[in-house]
């Protein structure tokens, strides 16, 4: 491995990393003291080694036989968060819900992040929205740091977000991103924040651990805010429907209060959860046809004897 300023150990449990506590061990697990510092690690990390970028694990299942990679999170070098006119710079380490509220008291409308769950880098990367705004609809611009060791900017253009989607290159890890906010007035934004925040905590189980919505609505009923889409059919319908509201394996279960959410009820394996997940899709498609997507990540090997297949896609 490379020598570093940051913190760099093998072999770390990536259970604890993650909101729904599942996962066998990192390879390698890096935290870089800067931007310096993780251009210097990947640019001297052999080829052969797989890179993945985690953020605060919010949108991810490990699984139980680890990860073969060196598992890049980013710290307190990378969560600044900067005003600038209208334009808001922020970290790729920055909660979203922290630069929502940011925005706010210097009178910029970037509140539809305050109900995002995990990090900045993590909401470009699967281009997260709510309320019918999405990170395309304000991003301006990203910097990141090549599987090389380079220090790139790219325009949001040139990340090719769609729905859930960035077309950002396998390896590279985004360390800034920049935003350009329509103003409003910091009281009104603050009201809209807290309304959303009720409406959140009265239809999810904000209390129980999730890794948010488990699969993507179907398609052409993405909510993607296009004019003229349709948005009444919700992937948490189609499994009402088909009869899954709580369904259960082993310690994983589909919430009785949103059955979208896939939760870990206390003693759930990663291949409980991702099992669970896969026969809902397989029942759902049974009864009405259609093939839900997985929205939540799941990446890293099964444990021996696991019939859960690895994806490393």
């Amino acid at each position: 491995m490379p020598q570093v300023r940051g913190r760099l150990s093998r072999d770390r449990a990536l259970s604890e990393l993650t909101w729904l506590r599942v996962g066998g061990p990192a390879d390698w697990f890096f935290q870089p003291a800067d931007v310096d510092d993780l251009c210097a690690f990947l640019a001297g990390l052999g080829p052969e080694t797989a890179v993945f970028p985690m953020g605060a694990g919010s949108n991810l299942i490990v699984r139980d036989g680890g990860l073969r990679a060196a598992v890049i999170r980013l710290g307190r070098g990378f969560n600044a968060v900067e005003i600038e006119g209208t334009r808001v710079h922020a970290g790729a380490a920055v909660p979203d819900a922290h630069v929502a509220r940011r925005a706010a008291e210097a009178g910029l409308d970037l509140t539809f992040l305050r109900t995002i769950p995990g990090t900045v880098g993590g909401a470009v990367r699967m281009n997260a929205g709510c309320y019918g705004t999405y990170v395309a609809d304000r991003l301006v611009e990203v910097e990141a740091v090549t599987r090389a060791g380079e220090r790139v900017t790219r325009s949001a253009a040139d990340l090719g977000l769609t729905y859930r989607h960035s077309a950002l290159p396998e390896g590279w890890v985004l360390t800034r991103a920049t935003f350009e906010a329509p103003p409003g007035d910091p009281d009104d934004l603050a009201a809209r924040m807290e309304a959303q925040l009720a409406r959140r905590d009265a239809t999810q189980p904000t209390q129980d651990r999730s890794a948010g919505s488990t699969f993507r609505n179907p398609a052409g009923y993405s909510s993607t805010g296009a004019e003229g889409e349709d948005h009444s059919l919700k992937a948490w319908k189609v499994i009402d429907e088909a009869g899954l509201r709580g369904a259960r394996r082993g310690g994983a279960q589909m919430s009785e209060k949103h059955p979208n959410f896939l939760i870990n009820t206390g003693d759930a394996t990663a291949a409980d959860l991702e099992g669970l997940g896969e026969e809902v899709r397989e029942k759902v498609f049974q009864n009405s046809g259609i093939r839900l997507e997985w929205e939540i990540r799941r990446i890293g090997d099964p444990a021996t004897g696991s019939d859960v297949e690895a994806d490393k896609r």
